[in-house]
């Protein structure tokens, strides 16, 4: 007797029309020929029948291909964008990824003044200063559109405005420049659910995550700074929809653990992955050119060596 009550109808469909016709088995599976190795059996199967997670994993029993995820299946049989549509649409394993709508307008401070090598007055000399000794650049500045804060909530601090794709202003951090500060970082009332820097991505070539905006300045090429160790939502779900296939995470050793979650779920979203050691020191006290050389010496993770890290923290 096969389990149906809570097989998802019109999601079988979709897949069907996916994959072709399937062959119902047990426990809310269906079977379909493996586009993979097509095996002329029936040898991938579909789970109808969401798990704990809510998800629908596939597997295929001969060449071992296998996801957690239908969307995971579409994206690597190249499935046009309707189908994603309509899968969207119909599945609950994409709920986690929805992207929660900021409500809180983003402003800069209103006395951000941008920051010039050329600032005569002492606080902005002082930002400057500041900035060079972290090896930023003018042309950093400019690109970033860094800038301080003199008086206010922000007073004497480093503005790293964040940009979506548009141009828009999404996020801001302040970052104090004083010698002992008492406060270090300041960030406004606002949702940090959105794809920091996302301006200077592009999705199309390897993408680095790392911590801090000071990290992904450094890095320079496609850094996506996390504003602290945890993917939000809003990014999980564009890098996993995206046709970005290599994936460097560059977080700190003391976020070992999260590094190893993300790194498992982008291979199981058909990801190459690459867990950058920072041997003790972040990208920004690194440099661009000792940590290019760090990721040009990483090589990918594999199931194996993913098993070996977790063992490492037991």
């Amino acid at each position: 007797m096969y389990i149906t009550a809570m097989v998802n109808e019109l999601l079988v469909n979709l897949v069907n029309s996916v994959l072709g016709t399937g062959k119902r088995t047990a426990r809310g599976n269906q079977a379909y020929t493996c586009p993979f190795c097509n095996h002329p059996k029936p040898k991938l199967e579909v789970n109808f029948s969401e798990n704990k997670k809510g998800y629908n994993p596939w597997h295929c029993w001969v060449c071992g291909k296998k996801g957690t995820k239908i969307s995971t299946l579409f994206k690597q049989l190249k499935a046009s964008a309707d189908k994603f549509t309509e899968l969207y649409k119909l599945v609950a394993e994409e709920k986690e990824y929805q992207t929660v709508e900021n409500k809180i307008e983003v402003k800069l401070p209103d006395d951000f003044k941008p920051i010039s090598n050329q600032s005569t007055d002492l606080i902005g000399k002082k930002a400057w200063n500041y900035l060079k000794n972290r090896g930023i650049t003018i042309d950093d500045v400019l690109k970033y559109n860094l800038g301080y804060c003199e008086y206010g909530n922000y007073s004497n601090m480093i503005i790293i405005p964040s940009y979506d794709s548009n141009g828009k202003l999404n996020f801001f951090t302040g970052r104090s420049f004083e010698k002992d500060p008492y406060r270090k970082y300041k960030n406004p009332e606002a949702s940090r659910n959105i794809i920091p820097f996302e301006l200077f991505i592009n999705w199309d070539l390897p993408l680095v995550l790392c911590e801090g905006p000071f990290d992904a300045i450094a890095i320079k090429r496609n850094a996506i700074p996390l504003l602290g160790s945890n993917i939000q939502g809003s990014l999980m779900k564009k890098i996993v929809t995206s046709t970005v296939k290599k994936i460097y995470i560059a977080l700190d050793s003391d976020a070992i653990k999260k590094s190893i979650k993300y790194a498992e779920e982008f291979i199981n979203e058909g990801k190459e992955v690459y867990m950058v050691e920072l041997q003790g020191k972040d990208p920004s006290e690194m440099g661009f050119n000792d940590f290019t050389k760090l990721i040009q010496t990483t090589t990918p993770l594999t199931q194996y060596n993913l098993m070996e890290k977790k063992l490492q923290l037991i």
